[in-house]
């Protein structure tokens, strides 16, 4: 949550020229409502049932695409099942410091409910680390890095 994995995707599909899915793009077009709405209507266990809903269409239904997850996506169990597995890596410091420092800071922060309180979503963050290594196929080290490099590394990564 928060780490860049929008910003990353994007310049990876232009590099890639391949084509590009968000899955709270997805979530919030099934939906027709906004994952902020989601959370305060039906809370977070529905929204985690849509983000197993979608899983099972993009291991159907999508190749060749870059994907891009919500912070707790990978929890659906045919994760691997779905393609490469790469985990964008920050502290919970870097994460806050650089939603900070964006020039939208009020509406990144806005659009994540899990971040509303900062204790408990360090709290979560520090829970999910581990999953997400034990997860990830490759581990991608973000933190005062460009974009550009990023990309790159990731890139050498999946030839």
């Amino acid at each position: 949550m928060g780490v860049g994995k929008g910003t990353i995707a994007r310049a990876l599909i232009q590099k890639t020229k391949r084509m590009g899915l968000d899955t709270d793009d997805v979530i919030e077009s099934m939906e027709n409502r906004k994952i902020k709405t989601i959370f305060e209507q039906e809370g977070e266990s529905y929204f985690r049932e849509c983000e197993k809903k979608t899983a099972k269409w993009l291991e159907k239904s999508v190749q060749n695409t870059i994907i891009s997850t919500g912070g707790g996506f990978f929890k659906v169990s045919n994760l691997d099942k779905i393609g490469t597995i790469i985990y964008l890596q920050s502290s919970f410091d870097g994460i806050i410091k650089r939603l900070k420092e964006h020039e939208n800071a009020e509406l990144k922060f806005a659009k994540r409910p899990l971040l509303s309180d900062e204790e408990k979503a360090k709290a979560l963050f520090h829970e999910r680390t581990a999953l997400y290594e034990k997860k990830a196929d490759v581990i991608i080290d973000v933190e005062n890095r460009s974009v550009k490099e990023i990309v790159k590394e990731i890139i050498k990564h999946l030839q």
